[in-house]
């Protein structure tokens, strides 16, 4: 029986097990755990916590017109598609290209900090030192494993690892709030808008807008949602909110649990293991040995997040022609984008390789370049696609109403650009490399875009039929 015949993907995931997935991929533990002591430190100090809502703000804005086109874009290539629809087939396959590198790049920074954290955690218990690299090729045999399958296996694995990592930093929420924080009481900084504007705010943005990397994923599970028209939406949103209000709920605990002063202090001397530390003062050894493990899980679960988001862009790369057509075939019985997700596992494991032959370290370089390309594509992205929605709705007339298509999208775009603009700024801040680096992953991801030009030509004649609603 040939199990690679099919070339569209099955599952009926609900508005739930997408969130899930989505939740998973910003891997929220790790961002309490690493993005909020060098927010704390480098940004805006004790009222780093209104950051994110600030930055929830803008992508609202956004995934108000995200959502809106959502019901009239029938594909699941989210980025790709949209952008294409809007802005005709040169731009959206350009942007498909950036989107395969953004998303590669931010799986490979969570194998590297993975590799490393899994290695720290065995080390701690009595264990032997190995290599970060054969971690996170053992983690990358698994994650192929689950992604070769239906997508509902994954859903079911991520919902489990979600909640635990979610639960055991709420309980620590609890705690402090309940014992009143600090000697100096809980903190107030994040309502004060003196203190959110102190320090260095676009640094502070920065390290916020990272921390959503994976909630505008949604999108890109539509044909194997249930009810898509309702289902990504509803995921969107949900997502995004649930995402904010553990981001800010937690920084604000972190920073409460030390005192306003003393939380940046300690951000600024030990921001590795801040949480873990913070964790124990108020649940003991055994609360900060259950985050150590729980650390883990959360990389694991963003790893399989964001493979099954690059196997699914793959797959429509390969349905539309840009990619080989194999990369478009679906397995018969599992429903899923598997030669897509062959083809992902392989070439992760080529960089990994890649990273271990060149001695790179696995967190202050791996990490932190990948993760900062990681970003600035995204924020590209999301700029691009605010300004597809405007102008498809502006020239389709498919909705008309004007918040949703037209001052919702302008003000996220806005918004957006403005985050762009800070963050290419900061660069070398965010990757904690120099000018030049920096200068060198922004060529990379430029030249993703213009190799997806460079391929429209090629491949325009094969594609010379264009739908009444899609620019050329």
């Amino acid at each position: 029986m040939d199990t690679s015949a099919s070339r569209s993907l099955s599952g009926s995931l609900g508005a739930g097990s997408i969130v899930f997935m989505v939740v998973a991929a910003a891997a929220p533990l790790t961002v309490v755990a690493g993005s909020v002591p060098l927010g704390l430190a480098l940004g805006n100090g004790a009222a780093f916590p209104a950051t994110f809502v600030v930055c929830c703000v803008v992508l609202l804005l956004f995934a108000v017109g995200f959502c809106a086109m959502s019901r009239h874009v029938p594909d699941a290539g989210a980025f790709y598609t949209y952008i294409r629809r809007g802005l005709g087939r040169a731009p959206g396959l350009g942007a498909a290209f950036l989107a395969l590198v953004t998303y590669t790049a931010v799986q490979l920074a969570v194998y590297g900090y993975l590799g490393a954290t899994l290695d720290g955690l065995v080390r701690h218990y009595g264990g032997p030192a190995v290599p970060w690299w054969v971690y996170a090729a053992a983690v990358l045999a698994v994650v192929g494993v689950l992604g070769y399958r239906h997508i509902e296996l994954s859903s079911k694995v991520l919902g489990v690892l979600l909640l635990c990592e979610v639960g055991i930093v709420l309980v620590f929420d609890a705690v402090v709030t309940v014992r009143g924080g600090s000697p100096s009481g809980l903190s107030a900084a994040l309502f004060d808008p003196a203190k959110i504007g102190s320090g260095s705010f676009g640094i502070a943005i920065m390290f916020a807008i990272a921390s959503f990397i994976g909630f505008e994923a949604t999108a890109i599970f539509r044909d194997e949602a249930r009810d898509p028209a309702r289902t990504i939406p509803r995921a969107t949103y949900t997502a995004l909110l649930l995402i904010t209000g553990f981001y800010a709920l937690s920084s604000w605990a972190v920073v409460s649990a030390w005192g306003d002063d003393a939380a940046v202090a300690q951000a600024g001397t030990d921001p590795g293991t801040m949480l873990i530390t913070t964790v124990g003062n108020y649940l003991g050894t055994a609360g900060s040995d259950i985050v150590q493990v729980l650390l883990v899980t959360s990389l694991f679960a963003a790893a399989l997040s964001f493979h099954n988001v690059l196997a699914r862009y793959a797959f429509s790369l390969g349905n539309s022609g840009a990619l080989p057509a194999h990369c478009g075939r679906s397995h018969v019985r599992h429903g899923s984008p598997h030669v897509a997700s062959v083809v992902q596992t392989l070439s992760a494991l080529v960089f990994v390789a890649l990273f271990a032959v060149t001695g790179m370290d696995p967190v202050t370089q791996v990490f932190s370049w990948m993760a900062g390309t990681a970003t600035l594509g995204v924020l590209a992205l999301m700029t691009m696609t605010c300004l597809a929605v405007l102008v498809f709705f502006r020239r389709t007339g498919a909705d008309r109403r004007v918040w949703h298509t037209v001052v919702a999208p302008l003000l996220g775009f806005a918004g957006l650009a403005a985050c762009l603009v800070l963050t290419v700024g900061n660069f070398p801040t965010l990757i904690g490399g120099s000018a030049t680096l920096a200068a060198i992953i922004g060529a990379v991801l430029l030249g993703a875009f213009v190799l997806g030009l460079v391929l429209h030509r090629a491949l325009r004649p094969a594609t010379a039929v264009v739908p009444a609603a899609e620019p050329a």
